[in-house]
């Protein structure tokens, strides 16, 4: 086996029923550098010894998952969302600077669906660009990256109304300096403004992930579930990587996986398996 790309990280998504704890020691163990947290292992220990426990592992942190859902209307939900989102910006502030040097203070956020009865599409990114301007002098203050994730159109409905890269640099550029996007290749690979889009966001200094994994057909009944190991799927990684690399994106790279066989796998066999399938179709674009 070659040896593991520094830039690898290892989304806790992909190991989803590890504890914190679990995910640590399972990243490290296999030679992984870094981890992409998730916020309810977290809220499982307490952000106090979250923070302890990151910062004994020696790992660095590339991303905090998730905040978001933007699309209420003004009023009391929205306001919820907005408490809990800057709640999400504390946590990620605090885990990053736990982490190893080169830790990465960025909150990856999903707009979240259409509220239920409505049909107004453009008011609910409408209002995904309002609230995420609202909340960027707070993110900013804190020293955290905002990461606008579009998400496949399959999941306009239900999980996230943004569904283009460039809809996401849009809200970027308006909502401030302190807001960025995430490029998962799950999300994005159909989009023929692909690679226009990638450059663009690189001369505006808005690429603040890059996230990778296949997809999958057929398509599962449950298709929040189709994402596969890099290689099992229709994806060509180089193409994007070196887009995004072009693009000048130097941080790390996370690999997130949503498969309930790869959850069910055990754990130290599904982080081996993604260093091997990461150094096969990803790193060698990165060079």
């Amino acid at each position: 086996m070659s040896a593991i790309s520094p830039r690898l990280s290892l989304n806790q998504a992909t190991i989803k029923y590890a504890d914190l704890d679990t995910a640590l020691r399972v990243t490290r163990d296999a030679g992984i550098q870094s981890i992409g947290l998730w916020r309810e292992p977290v809220a499982a220990v307490g952000l106090d010894e979250a923070v302890r426990r990151v910062a004994d592992s020696g790992l660095r942190m590339s991303s905090l998952c998730r905040g978001g859902f933007f699309t209420a209307m003004p009023g009391q939900a929205q306001q919820t969302a907005l408490d809990d989102n800057r709640r999400a910006i504390d946590e990620t502030a605090a885990l990053a600077a736990a982490g190893a040097p080169g830790s990465a203070a960025v909150l990856v956020l999903v707009a979240g669906g259409m509220p239920d009865g409505s049909r107004d599409l453009i008011g609910a990114r409408e209002r995904v660009r309002d609230v995420i301007g609202a909340l960027e002098p707070y993110a900013a203050s804190a020293g955290v990256m905002l990461a606008v994730e579009p998400l496949h159109p399959i999941f306009a409905a239900d999980r996230a109304v943004v569904s283009t890269l460039g809809q996401a640099i849009d809200i970027a550029e308006a909502a401030g300096d302190s807001v960025g996007v995430v490029v998962d290749t799950y999300h994005v690979w159909w989009d023929p403004q692909l690679f226009d889009q990638i450059a663009r966001a690189g001369r505006l200094g808005r690429i603040a992930s890059y996230q990778v994994c296949d997809w999958l057909v057929p398509v599962p009944a449950e298709n929040l579930l189709g994402r596969g190991m890099m290689g099992d799927g229709t994806i060509d990684f180089a193409p994007v990587t070196r887009a995004v690399t072009k693009a000048g994106y130097v941080g790390d790279v996370e690999v997130e996986i949503f498969n309930q066989q790869i959850w069910d796998a055990p754990h130290a066999e599904v982080a081996a398996r993604v260093a091997e399938a990461f150094g096969a179709f990803v790193a060698p674009a990165l060079d």
